[in-house]
């Protein structure tokens, strides 16, 4: 198994911090002249991630999630999302290989035909699905959940939604490393910015920490598309610490990688009604995508982030250099 980049930058870690590797690293870049931005365009594409039954960033959080569940000695996963969770798929369907059960608890929000499908998928996984409907709902039915899916005296391992816990947001700290790894062998130049969805937190969080591990001064703009959680950029921030506080506590120095207040910027402007709501200005931004660059978006997360890369770069509001974009959508 290849080893991560986060084990060889503090190889204290490979003792202290389990990894799983399930799928094929690095991830690729590629220049995307197509939309004919201002600034000079990248993508880094997560979508091809993942050897199993669902792709995209979701995979890498569970890189480090799964491995720590079995030292736990957990039977059972119990995490939350909204009835079309890619997020959830991916732990039902990854977690399955592991030996390991999973439980959802899900959210009602708009349903498309994507969302639609991605419900089959969910029923076909194998994960016990409970449709609590409302975020209070949820709140309130947690100590039902957590005993019914108990094993004996052996309780779920939670996750909470997107799986962007401390531990899980090094998924992301892995993408930024490898993204340092692409520049130092000249296969892109340093980016300004590295733009993506924010629909957790833990993809944002992770990957400014990664890039200040890298060694990178690239700053991370994040496209805000939930209303359900809390995702100022202090909070994304506190995140970051958090992780680094992991780090540190299982044996690694990361003096000077802690990011600091500017690392990450946050729009809001591009979520419309809410979280999994459809926009013009992102159905637009999906047209646009696929026919110009290649890239296949969905609605709910990368269509919104990449509408706002073309209106603040219209705008001039992306300066300093190149951009990239985190192609984060891994359908199968």
């Amino acid at each position: 198994m290849r080893p991560p980049l986060l084990h060889r930058r503090c190889p204290e870690l490979a003792g202290s911090l389990p990894f799983l590797r399930l799928g094929a690293a690095p991830t690729p870049v590629r220049p995307l002249p197509g939309p004919g931005t201002r600034a000079e365009l990248w993508v880094k594409d997560e979508s091809g991630y993942g050897d199993g039954g669902w792709g995209g960033n979701k995979v890498r959080k569970l890189e480090w999630l799964l491995p720590e569940a079995r030292r736990r000695g957990a039977r059972t996963l119990l995490t939350v999302g909204g009835l079309g969770t890619n997020w959830g798929l991916a732990a039902a369907r990854y977690a399955r290989g592991q030996g390991l059960e999973v439980a959802l608890g899900l959210i009602d929000h708009p349903v498309d035909e994507h969302v639609r499908a991605q419900l089959e998928r969910l029923r076909s996984s194998g994960a016990s699905l409970h449709f609590l409907h409302t975020k209070a709902r949820l709140i309130l039915a947690a100590p039902w959940l957590f005993a019914r899916h108990a094993h004996g005296l052996s309780l779920p391992y939670y996750l909470p939604a997107g799986g962007s816990s401390p531990l899980g947001t090094l998924g992301a700290v892995e993408i930024a490393l490898e993204l340092g790894a692409q520049v130092e062998a000249g296969e892109l130049p340093e980016p300004a910015w590295l733009v993506t969805a924010v629909g957790s937190g833990g993809t944002t969080a992770g990957l400014a920490f990664g890039l200040r591990l890298a060694g990178l001064r690239t700053r991370v703009l994040g496209i805000v598309v939930n209303d359900t959680l809390r995702l100022d950029s202090r909070s994304l921030l506190r995140t970051a610490r958090r992780s680094a506080a992991l780090l540190r506590a299982r044996g690694a120095d990361v003096t000077g990688a802690v990011p600091a207040a500017d690392a990450i910027r946050v729009e809001t402007a591009w979520l419309g009604d809410g979280y999994a709501h459809p926009t013009a200005a992102g159905d637009q931004a999906l047209d646009r995508a696929s026919a110009q660059a290649g890239l296949t978006l969905e609605r709910t997360y990368t269509a919104k982030a990449f509408a706002a890369l073309l209106d603040l770069d219209a705008a001039g509001g992306l300066s300093g250099g190149p951009v990239v974009f985190l192609q984060t959508h891994g359908p199968r």
